[in-house]
C-alpha cells in the first residue's frame, strides 16, 4: 500500500470541523491557550458533523428491529441504512457482512471466537495489543519484527510454507503502525495469505482514519475498526468481512437479537435456532447512536473528498519529520526507514530527557495534548527502543522521575481536524524545551509525571 500525493493540492482541503477546536486549557506558567490535540492515534475528536447528525437525530431516538412505532422503524431503518454506508465506505464485497461492535479489540476479539478449531494464528510482534492478544484458544505463531515490506512478505511466506497444509490458518496485521504511522504492504501480505490457503484480517484502526480502506482492492478477508478513532464517538466498532467463520460459530453473545426462534424442548431444556446474519453476533440492544455516528463519518469523509485529505495529512506528516530532523536531539522511531510511507502518527524520544517528563511539560507549558508510553505495543517499542524484554515499562508513564531514563516514547498524532498552527506550536515547543528546558518543576505522582505545583518554575 501506498499513499500518493500526485496530482493533489492540499491547500484546497481544509482542516475539518472537529468538537473541541476552541477549547482554551490554563498553562502552568500562567494565562491559557486553545488546547492542541495531538493524539489522534489514541481518540480522534468527532467531526462537528458527525455531532450535528446524532443531536438530529436525538430527538427520534427509539428501539430497532421489532418496535411497531414509527420512532422504531425509523430507528431501525437509520440503524441497517448505517450497515450500508459502512460497507460502501469499506468496498465491501456483495457475500460480506458488517458486523457492528465496540471497538477494535472488540471485534478481534469476537473473530477469535468465530475461528475453526486447530486454526493456527500468525502475528507480527509488531502488533498492537488489541490484535495481538485476542488468539488465546489458537496455535499462534508470533513473527518478529521485519525492518522492511519485503521482509515482512517473506517472513509471512517462510512462516506458512512450514505450517499443515491442511489447517484452517488466518493472519492478523495492522494497516498502519499505531506506533511508526508505517503503512505495511497488507495486499501483498493477502497475497501470500491466499496462496498458502490461509485468510487474513487486517486491523484498520490508526488505516481507517487516515487512508481509503477498500476489503475488494485488498482482498483481505475481514476489516476491523474503531469509531472514536474515525472521529465518532467513543463505544462502537466494525467487523466486516466474510460470512462463514461467523455463521459457523456460536454467537458472540448469547441473548435477544441473536436468536431467531427459542423453544421449550420436551425433555425440559431450551431450543434456539440463530440468525445467520450480522444479527447473530449483535446480541442486546445495539448502540445505534454509535452505529449512527460512524456511518456519518464514513459519509463525511467521503464527501470531504478522502484524497485530499490524504494529500493535506501528507504535507503535515514532511513538516513534523522535517521539523523534528533539526533537532539532533530527537530520534523518531521506524521499522522500515525514512522513506516508508506512513500516515499521521510519529512516536520518538529525546535524549537527555524521561518522555513522560517531555509529554508531560508539552502539556502544562504549551497546551499540547501526546502520548507517552508502549502505546500498547510493548514488544514493538521495545524493538524499537533496543530494550531488553525484561527492562521495566507499561502502558503510561513508568515510575522514573524527571530526567531519569524511561522505557517509553512520546507519540504526536494528527489528522483531518488539525490545523496547521497546532503543528508549528508543536515544533516550536519540542525545540525550546530541547534547547532551553522546562519553566516548571515536575514530579511523578500516581504513575503520572506532572507539574510540582508546590515548587518555583524553573527559571
Amino acid at each position: 500500500m501506498s499513499v500518493s500525493t500526485a496530482a493533489l493540492d492540499p491547500s484546497v482541503c481544509a482542516p475539518l470541523p472537529v468538537l473541541g477546536q476552541d477549547v482554551t486549557v490554563p498553562l502552568v506558567t500562567g494565562g491559557e491557550v486553545t488546547y492542541a490535540a495531538l493524539d489522534y492515534a489514541a481518540s480522534a475528536p468527532a467531526l462537528q458533523r458527525v455531532w450535528d447528525d446524532v443531536a438530529a437525530y436525538a430527538p427520534y431516538y427509539g428501539s430497532v428491529h421489532r418496535g411497531a412505532g414509527y420512532l422504531s422503524q425509523l430507528s431501525t431503518d437509520l440503524f441497517e441504512n448505517s450497515r450500508r454506508t459502512v460497507a460502501e465506505f469499506l468496498g465491501c464485497r456483495p457475500e460480506d457482512q458488517v458486523v457492528f461492535t465496540r471497538s477494535t479489540t472488540d471485534s478481534l476479539n469476537l473473530l477469535a471466537t468465530a475461528i475453526p478449531a486447530n486454526c493456527q494464528v500468525f502475528v507480527y510482534e509488531t502488533e498492537h495489543h488489541a490484535s495481538l492478544l485476542p488468539w488465546r484458544n489458537a496455535q499462534v505463531t508470533y513473527l518478529d519484527a521485519p525492518r522492511t515490506p519485503g521482509q515482512a512478505v517473506e517472513a509471512l511466506e517462510r512462516a506458512l510454507a512450514d505450517r499443515d497444509p491442511y489447517g484452517p490458518a488466518l493472519v492478523c496485521v495492522t494497516g498502519a503502525s499505531n506506533v511508526t504511522g508505517e503503512l505495511w504492504p497488507v495486499k501483498e501480505l493477502a497475497a501470500a495469505a491466499h496462496a498458502h490457503g490461509a485468510r487474513i484480517v487486517l486491523d484498520a484502526a490508526q488505516l481507517a482514519p487516515h487512508h481509503p480502506v477498500d476489503i475488494a482492492e485488498l482482498d483481505v478477508d475481514w476489516v476491523a475498526f474503531s469509531g472514536h478513532k474515525l472521529y465518532a464517538p467513543f463505544g462502537s466498532g466494525i467487523l466486516a468481512g466474510r460470512a462463514d467463520w461467523l455463521q459457523a460459530a456460536d454467537p458472540y453473545l448469547a441473548g435477544g437479537g441473536a436468536s431467531r426462534k427459542v423453544a421449550r424442548r420436551a425433555d425440559g431444556g431450551v431450543e434456539v435456532d440463530w440468525h445467520t446474519t450480522a444479527a447473530r453476533h449483535e446480541a442486546g440492544s445495539p448502540n445505534v447512536i454509535g452505529v449512527y455516528s460512524i456511518a456519518s463519518a464514513c459519509k463525511a469523509l467521503t464527501e470531504a473528498g478522502f484524497d485530499n485529505l490524504v494529500a493535506r495529512e501528507q504535507e503535515l506528516v514532511s513538516r513534523v519529520r522535517e521539523g523534528l530532523a533539526e533537532v539532533s536531539e530527537v530520534q523518531v522511531l521506524s521499522l522500515f526507514g525514512d522513506d516508508a510511507p506512513r500516515v499521521g502518527v510519529i512516536s520518538f524520544v529525546v535524549r537527555g530527557w524521561n518522555s513522560s517528563h517531555f509529554a508531560a511539560a508539552l502539556s502544562a507549558e504549551y497546551g499540547i495534548g501526546v502520548r507517552d508510553g508502549l502505546f500498547c505495543a510493548h514488544p514493538l517499542v521495545r524493538t524499537l527502543l533496543g530494550s531488553d524484554p525484561q527492562d521495566p515499562g507499561e502502558c503510561g508513564a513508568p515510575e522514573a522521575e524527571p530526567g531519569e531514563r524511561s522505557l517509553n516514547a512520546i507519540r504526536v498524532s494528527f489528522g483531518a481536524g488539525t490545523p496547521d498552527e497546532h503543528i508549528d506550536r508543536f515544533l516550536r515547543a519540542v525545540t525550546e524545551l530541547v534547547r532551553e528546558g522546562a519553566q516548571w518543576k515536575y514530579r511523578t505522582e500516581d504513575g503520572r509525571c506532572v507539574p510540582d505545583r508546590g515548587e518555583a518554575p524553573q527559571v
